[in-house]
């Protein structure tokens, strides 16, 4: 066999001297790679509201603070993380119906307007 350099046979054990017989990319690095990707373009895109929502945030005279727009945005990413398509988000009194794909919220809801404490139409619930 052709010794190269300091004796070594063959550049594969080369490879393996130095970096080991492991590959680099392990199967959890990489999705730890594409969670990480995917959260960073998540967090980029904004919560949006619906018409339909706006209106109902109108006329239930809820406003959302800085602290709670935050929350809620983090239950959007929590669902996100299930894989959660249509959810419930519960946050102090309120409740509302997200689409997470399109960042939208669909509609809003305070303690008043939930008395029969049904949900239809979704596949997950998130409180924040």
């Amino acid at each position: 066999m052709n010794r190269i350099g300091n004796g070594i046979g063959s550049i594969q054990q080369l490879t393996d001297q130095y970096l080991g017989s492991t590959p680099l990319l392990k199967t959890k690095s990489a999705q730890s790679f594409q969670d990480a990707l995917q959260k960073a373009a998540f967090a980029n895109e904004e919560v949006k509201f619906s018409k339909h929502a706006m209106q109902r945030l109108s006329d239930r005279d809820i406003n959302l603070d800085a602290t709670q727009s935050e929350r809620l945005a983090d239950g959007f990413r929590k669902a996100d993380e299930k894989g959660i398509k249509d959810s419930l988000v519960l946050m102090d009194k309120l409740a509302f119906i997200v689409n997470v794909p399109s960042h939208t919220v669909v509609t809003a809801m305070d303690e008043t307007e939930s008395k029969e404490k049904a949900f239809t139409n979704i596949d997950g619930a998130v409180i924040v």
